[in-house]
């Protein structure tokens, strides 16, 4: 990378540091209109754009980084998450897909995969997803509860209450979150949240 481009580039890291993200656009725009095949750039630019709520200008520029760098999983993530913001969830999906297929490590793609295939009504498929998001981070509260939540809708409640004795060992704020969000009773709670006897 260019040395000026460069100085631009930490320039708008420090100023995104500050929360001035205006200001951090600016100076990643001069990096990119000195060395503009620097693919960093380009998802750094879409970062900024998708924290500011441009997401129209946040896709093209994570699209961008990916056409200079395509085996970019962190990138492809990126894309498919803001896609998932503006609901756009067939792209998303796609997008995630992608990442896993480059790096079948990445929980966060694991588990933006399983919202998206939910949101399609793809709620099977949307199990293994999770299930994956939270084999990968154990102690992902998140991850738990939305692998609950698609064991609710699919009216599963033994597997939902599997998941739930799970997350109260561990996180009992969001136990309690998928307590109340599938509409269980305190004592139903009380009795799922046990773990079962083998």
């Amino acid at each position: 990378m260019n040395l000026q481009a460069w100085w631009h580039f930490q320039r708008s890291r420090v100023l995104d540091m500050l929360n001035r993200h205006e200001q951090a656009v600016a100076a990643l725009k001069d990096a990119l209109a000195i060395d503009p095949a620097y693919p960093r750039g380009a998802a750094t630019l879409g970062y900024l754009y998708a924290t500011l709520g441009r997401h129209a200008a946040a896709i093209e520029q994570f699209q961008r980084a990916l056409k200079l760098d395509p085996k970019n999983a962190a990138a492809h993530f990126d894309l498919g998450f803001v896609q998932q913001q503006i609901a756009q969830h067939e792209a998303a999906l796609q997008s995630f897909e992608e990442a896993v297929r480059l790096s079948p490590r990445l929980d966060r793609a694991w588990y933006g995969m399983g919202l998206s295939l939910r949101a399609l009504g793809r709620g099977e498929q949307a199990v293994p997803a999770f299930e994956r998001a939270a084999e990968l981070q154990p102690m992902n509260g998140f991850a738990w509860y939305e692998l609950g939540m698609t064991y609710h809708a699919l009216a599963q409640p033994e597997k939902r209450d599997l998941v739930l004795a799970r997350l109260s060992s561990f996180d009992p704020k969001m136990a309690n979150k998928l307590v109340h969000a599938a509409g269980l009773a305190v004592n139903d709670a009380a009795e799922s949240a046990r773990e079962p006897r083998a």
